[in-house]
């Protein structure tokens, strides 16, 4: 199948640099706003910029134990945040990698617009459905509206 991408964009009433500073604090936000998915976040090495490999660990009865993302690329000033996700769970039998860069851009009405695009290097021989990717689209868009809540309720955050 090879390389498979897709693009999702999506708004938010949350300003850019809120909601890209609570991207790059979700080693701590994601296992504090969703307990019940995400158990723990670790550096295994590096210190948060390029190169760095995260393991995020999920609580029982989740899809995955695990999953070991590298960062890629870290622009503050542009707001994008690049990472791939290199090992974890079933993953090895179906990709060799998952790449996401997300990007936020200010809007005049003081939210912000955001692009995800997503890269899926298929494994020889190995069909991802429809139905696959709409799942991955959901389990995502559900992380992000779980932080743009998060957010919402605790207007000082991330400030």
């Amino acid at each position: 199948m090879g390389a498979l991408s897709f693009t999702e964009e999506f708004s938010s009433p949350v300003p850019a640099g809120k909601l890209f500073k609570a991207v790059l604090d979700s080693d701590n936000l994601l296992p504090k706003i969703m307990p019940q998915a995400f158990k723990s976040v670790e550096t295994i090495e590096g210190d948060g910029g390029p190169g760095t490999i995260k393991k995020m660990n999920f609580t029982e009865g989740t899809e995955f134990k695990y999953l070991k993302n590298r960062v890629d690329a870290l622009d503050k000033e542009r707001m994008i945040y690049a990472y791939t996700v290199i090992e974890g769970g079933d993953l090895q039998d179906k990709v060799e990698s998952i790449s996401y860069v997300v990007k936020f851009e200010a809007t005049a009405d003081g939210g912000c617009k955001g692009t995800n695009v997503s890269k899926y290097n298929v494994k020889p021989g190995v069909e991802i459905t429809e139905e696959q990717l709409k799942e991955a689209k959901a389990k995502s868009m559900a992380i992000f509206k779980a932080v743009e809540a998060f957010l919402l309720a605790n207007p000082a955050a991330y400030a």
